[in-house]
């Protein structure tokens, strides 16, 4: 009996087909619309997660000034200096310390050239950034102490001034000083903010200091904390031994701020499930909008077969058989409607995580929860309109024109 019933729907669905596939598209737009906003948040918090992640784990990071939000922002204050690091280097809570200065410069290789930011590092900054040397080597002590002309590149360097060939051995001049470049870095993309991380050139400190800059000056310091150390335990020693050397006495306030890496993936993670929340919210509206459809459109065929209702209702057909007939209908436009839009919802999200260059993460129960509320629409919506042809007098029904 229920075989014959769909049956009956489908015929009846497939005599209007223009009008079905009308009444299916809210739900193909609201289905397709929930699953390619969740997709693509779920995608750009994976990337700004793995983004935070390439920066180091473990890791925090130490810089002047007050951290502020707002159009005040940062307070500023008086720059760290190499003494500052070396300190701070000696806490049993600090694995590796990693001081840097930046300093924007023109670089030049053969004919190519180009304006990027120079950073002045140690040896240690390596391994604190999590970078990976695929050719050549890093920095090694007596560079560091020195301030040889020394630099390491990354690869959206090599690809502008270097072109295809190995970079290592080569000559490289940084604004009016010439430089042997001895490593080439491991490409990471695309930052957090959409930056280019393989836009870098590092050199020992000191050069960068004596040769670019002119002042003994360290723009911030990054610390890979000891394994088994918290991130609360290392802010709490490093505050307390910048506060002594800085001669900030009780009741003042630092001047200077520490960051942890993890805290800033959790809040920029937090941040973007609330905005793809809001906007998953917004496109569900659309699966309201088609079930109202479905039952406008059923009410509609309920009038325009009356006759038809009161001929099966006269000839032996009971209630309950009309309901579901028409409750069918109602649920078999919205389950269509269900997969086309998960189909067509994969096929948006998948294209913009290649657009957008961020993973592509579809959810499983968050397909099923919108197909399965699709059906659930169906039913609901559809129940009236059902109700409405069951309960209609056989006599009255044929009498209709």
């Amino acid at each position: 009996m229920i075989w014959e019933t769909v049956r009956l729907a489908l015929l009846a669905l497939r005599r209007n087909k223009l009008r079905s596939a009308l009444t299916m598209l809210g739900i193909v737009i609201g289905v397709a619309a929930v699953i390619a906003m969740v997709t693509v948040g779920q995608g750009s918090s994976r990337s700004v997660t793995a983004s935070i992640e390439s920066l180091g784990t473990n890791v925090l990071s130490l810089r002047p000034g007050t951290r502020g939000f707002g159009p005040t922002g940062s307070q500023s204050a008086r720059p760290f200096t190499l003494r500052d690091a070396e300190a701070l280097a000696d806490l049993s809570v600090i694995a590796r310390v990693s001081p840097t200065i930046s300093s924007g410069q023109t670089v030049v290789a053969g004919g190519e050239n180009l304006a990027t930011s120079i950073t002045g590092a140690t040896s240690g900054y390596l391994e604190v950034g999590g970078w990976t040397v695929v050719s050549g080597r890093g920095f090694n002590s007596v560079e560091d102490r020195s301030g040889a002309s020394v630099c390491i590149i990354g690869d959206s360097i090599r690809q502008t001034l270097f072109r295809n060939t190995d970079p290592v051995g080569q000559q490289m001049r940084v604004g009016n000083i010439t430089c042997e470049v001895i490593g080439l870095l491991q490409a990471k993309g695309a930052g957090t903010f959409g930056q280019d991380q393989d836009d870098v050139v590092l050199m020992p400190i000191r050069t960068v200091q004596r040769r670019l800059v002119g002042s003994d000056d360290v723009n911030s310091i990054s610390l890979a904390l000891v394994t088994e150390v918290s991130a609360t335990r290392g802010a709490r020693e490093i505050e307390a031994l910048m506060r002594d050397r800085r001669r900030i006495t009780a009741g003042e306030e630092n001047d200077f701020n520490i960051m942890d890496r993890a805290q800033i993936a959790q809040v920029l993670t937090g941040i973007n499930s609330v905005l793809t929340g809001m906007l998953s919210s917004v496109a569900a509206v659309s699966l309201l909008v088609g079930g109202i459809g479905i039952m406008n459109i059923m009410l509609v065929s309920v009038t325009e077969r009356t006759r038809e209702i009161g001929i099966r209702l006269a000839i032996g057909a009971e209630g309950r058989q009309v309901l579901t007939q028409f409750l069918v209908e109602a649920v078999v436009l919205s389950l269509v409607g269900g997969i086309i839009g998960v189909i067509v919802g994969l096929a948006l999200a998948f294209g913009a995580s290649v657009f957008m260059a961020i993973p592509f993460a579809p959810q499983v129960y968050v397909v099923i929860l919108a197909f399965g509320f699709s059906a659930l629409i169906g039913v609901i919506f559809g129940y009236f309109p059902a109700r409405k042809a069951a309960r209609l007098d056989p006599i009255d029904a044929l009498r209709h024109e």
